[in-house]
């Protein structure tokens, strides 16, 4: 199917062990070749928001500037939101506020008046719902995404829930509660996923970094880098592709392509690394 609407969902803190040993629906339809599982090696520094540009951007944190979770500004390059309204597609979010604040102009988010941001024509985001508390509920977060697709019908819609990094700091990757929060968070993607497909929509679910035993994440660790994968399109060749790393790099342009849009010039070839 060309040119398809595609849902990414980015899990935060969800590294790549512990998305294959609570894999669910999506594990088993990677074993019965309709879907395609990578592993990714994020880029460094692994923390939340210069990763989010990364995966949003396609570039290396030193190309697009993000360095650090302090840095607070709007992007300044060529992201999967302002290609999508380049090209005429519509956009949505359900998200941390720091993706409001990266592709929405917000500067300094406010709960009381930034949450919704609905027929926003002006932002890359035209659609978003965002919130600000790291333990707001997956199962809400989800629901909040399925709305503004069924709502809005986006051609690009991000959905960003915040649970097993919560957990992970708190306890530490490996630890029962970070195993439950990324097994509830991919449940929850289960329950909704053939919905989403039958209303056309290719699905992508990666992370942006990994977590430690000790909660942290920040350096150059397989713990705090690896990360999923999992792409459910036909455009794709299925199969389970975990035993070498690719990069992260593949994440921006390959949603490009799904959606029949021409990546920006510093995008790598998805090609190179996802089998088509």
């Amino acid at each position: 199917m060309a040119d398809a609407k595609v849902i990414l969902i980015m899990i935060d803190a969800l590294g790549y062990e512990t998305a294959w040993a609570r894999c669910g629906y999506l594990g088993h339809l990677v074993e019965q070749n309709k879907g395609a599982l990578y592993r990714v090696k994020g880029e460094l520094p692994a923390q939340s928001r210069p990763m989010y540009e990364t995966v949003l951007t396609g570039l290396t944190v030193r190309e697009h500037g993000i360095c650090s979770n302090e840095m607070v500004r709007p992007s300044k390059c060529e992201n999967l939101f302002s290609i999508a309204k380049k090209n005429g597609k519509t956009t949505a979010a359900a998200a941390y506020m720091w993706i409001a604040e990266l592709y929405n102009g917000i500067t300094a988010y406010c709960s009381l008046t930034d949450r919704y941001q609905l027929g926003n024509a002006a932002g890359l985001i035209e659609n978003g719902i965002f919130y600000c508390v790291d333990d707001y509920p997956d199962s809400h977060l989800y629901a909040d995404g399925d709305y503004l697709r069924k709502a809005f019908h986006p051609d690009f819609l991000l959905i960003h829930p915040m649970n097993v990094d919560d957990q992970g700091h708190k306890h530490g990757q490996g630890s029962r509660a970070y195993e439950h929060a990324a097994e509830m968070s991919i449940n929850i993607i289960d329950c909704y996923l053939d919905q989403w497909r039958q209303d056309g929509y290719d699905v992508v679910v990666t992370a942006d970094h990994g977590m430690d035993e000790l909660g942290y994440h920040f350096g150059d660790t397989r713990l705090q880098r690896e990360v999923p994968l999992f792409i459910i399109s036909d455009q794709i060749q299925p199969g389970n592709y975990g035993d070498h790393t690719v990069s992260q790099l593949n994440v921006a342009p390959l949603v490009c392509r799904l959606m029949g849009m021409e990546f920006s010039g510093g995008m790598v070839d998805p090609s190179k690394e996802i089998r088509w």
